[in-house]
């Protein structure tokens, strides 16, 4: 009977074990006792006493939530005593008493205002028990709860005012780690100054909103930029309505033959033209600019015999016979770029070899057309100033667009300053201006190309043909008509019949002037071509 009894005291024992143990887990947990107290200016004042826990606990603090389809509603945490927050996580070390304020917890609803809180939220270890009492600057017209997941929709424990209706109670039991107790109070409207704390939430499709403001702002830019291309057009038209003037006058202008001698009107020569011409000193003027050295004599351009696979290639001789001292600066520099010291180069040799000298000759001829007093400013210098205020716009523009996008709904109005950049930035290429002596020259050299590739080049003695053709090419490969003059060069000489050579221009044997057409296009194209490949003599 002993051994018996025995056995059934250890089962018994083992049974009250068994169905002890859920209660035991079930009341596992930390108790949270909060008071909150709605302060007239709308400030949150919370005390929590965190009891049947030990060690450091941790909370989250619910502190963003959804408003609306554009706005986030913030809850800052303040004057945090007790424990120490980083962030929205708050660490304490239990047993303890929390003080802490909250500002965005109230906010207007119809003819009241509502105090919401996350009274219990976040804590990495379960809530055996939450009691929440809520006390305010007027009687409670309303009240609710919710407790479970932040997503739960089922009331809390229990929920309860006092009879003068001046506190809510609110309870819940077991609340697994991370689960919230979320408690509601309506006051009366008024009875707090407090209002959401409210962050635009970033969408593209709220962050460039057209409105009155945004839209205001784009037409402002759009009347500027229709204003400043009038402006632009009026700058520009200047030189129109003085071309137009000189055209008028030059249909009575003398042709630049002159008693046998040749005079380009007001002097102009080509690299000058071309440069007049465009507003930009490029690889084409400064290939006229050889061919002119050239037929005035300073150096001779030697075709060299080639297979029929070999790549083209000429040598330019230094004349000893160049008239002395009567070169421009741009031609000084280009003559002393080409020989370097030699009296001859083959014109393979200058690619890529120009590159510290051809900056000079650009700079050159810039200088030069401001000395004539055609420009008041170098071009470049102008087209640079412009467009380098355009790309710092542009990038402004996309800065301010980036941060307005981000922070308000008035990003279309970075993108205005964007759109301004970029127009003021192409546009600034069509910024140098000529001056009026600028525009009347520029209408005396339209008057002479119309001249030369007019066929009426009236009576030229046959003595002079040769000189006086082969000084129109350089003007004409500036023109784009160096084929033309090619022809008409090749179709002559000082005695009307054909030749093999001409003074400034040798072909190999079994050469003569009937291929200098041929020749001479294919001279100006490897010109340019070696030019171009120093890179650095690039316009804008």
């Amino acid at each position: 009977m002993t051994g018996i009894r025995h056995v059934l005291a250890m089962v018994g024992a083992a049974v009250v074990a068994l169905t002890s143990t859920p209660a035991t887990a079930t009341a596992a947990g930390i108790t949270d006792e909060i008071t909150m107290t709605l302060r007239k200016d709308g400030t949150l004042h919370v005390v929590e006493k965190i009891t049947g826990g030990s060690g450091e606990l941790k909370r989250t603090f619910l502190t963003r939530t959804r408003h609306d389809d554009g706005n986030d509603r913030i809850y800052r945490i303040t004057g945090v005593k007790g424990g120490k927050l980083a962030g929205d996580v708050l660490t304490v070390t239990a047993p303890a008493t929390v003080e802490y304020d909250v500002q965005g917890a109230v906010t207007p609803a119809g003819q009241a205002q509502e105090l919401r809180w996350f009274a219990v939220s976040g804590w990495n270890t379960p809530v055996a028990k939450a009691t929440v009492e809520v006390s305010g600057p007027g009687q409670v017209q309303n009240l609710s709860c919710f407790a479970g997941d932040l997503t739960s929709v089922i009331g809390c424990t229990a929920a309860s005012m006092d009879h003068g209706a001046t506190e809510a109670v609110f309870e819940q039991d077991d609340l697994a780690p991370g689960q919230a107790l979320t408690v509601i109070v309506g006051y009366p409207e008024g009875a707090s100054s407090g209002a959401p704390i409210l962050e635009r939430r970033f969408s593209l499709a709220t962050a460039f909103t057209l409105d009155t403001v945004t839209g205001g702002a784009l037409a402002t830019l759009l009347v500027l930029m229709l204003g400043g291309t009038a402006l632009l057009y009026w700058t520009r038209g200047r030189d129109a309505r003085v071309l137009d003037h000189e055209r008028g006058r030059g249909k009575g202008m003398a042709a630049p033959v002159q008693n046998g001698h040749f005079s380009p009107p007001d002097g102009v020569r080509p690299g000058q033209i071309g440069t007049l011409v465009d507003e930009q000193a490029d690889v084409i003027d400064v290939t006229a600019t050889i061919v002119d050295l050239a037929v005035r004599g300073y150096l001779r351009i030697d075709e060299q015999p080639r297979q029929t696979y070999d790549a083209p290639d000429w040598v330019l001789v230094k004349l000893p016979t160049a008239p002395p001292g009567s070169l421009l600066p741009y031609e000084q520099a280009l003559y002393d770029a080409i020989f370097d010291g030699r009296d001859a180069v083959p014109l393979s040799h200058l690619s890529g070899s120009f590159a510290s000298h051809l900056g000079e000759v650009r700079d050159a001829l810039y200088d030069d057309v401001v000395r004539q007093g055609w420009f008041a400013r170098r071009p470049d210098t102008e087209r640079t100033r412009w467009t380098t205020l355009g790309v710092v716009l542009v990038v402004a523009g996309l800065l301010a667009t980036a941060a307005l996008a981000w922070m308000t709904t008035y990003g279309l109005i970075g993108l205005a300053v964007v759109i301004g950049g970029g127009a003021l930035a192409v546009g600034g290429q069509y910024m140098p201006a000529k001056t009026a002596k600028g525009s009347a020259a520029l209408a005396h050299t339209l008057a002479f190309r119309e001249y030369l590739f007019s066929g009426d080049l009236g009576e030229v003695p046959e003595q002079h043909r040769v000189e006086l053709f082969s000084r129109y090419l350089p003007y004409a490969v500036i023109f784009d008509g160096v084929e033309h003059w090619s022809r008409v060069v090749a179709s002559v000489t000082g005695n009307g019949h054909q030749a093999d050579n001409l003074y400034w221009y040798h072909g190999p044997a079994e050469w003569d002037l009937s291929k200098f057409a041929g020749s001479m296009r294919t001279f100006t194209t490897t010109t340019s071509g070696a030019i171009s490949a120093t890179r650095q003599f690039r316009s804008l």
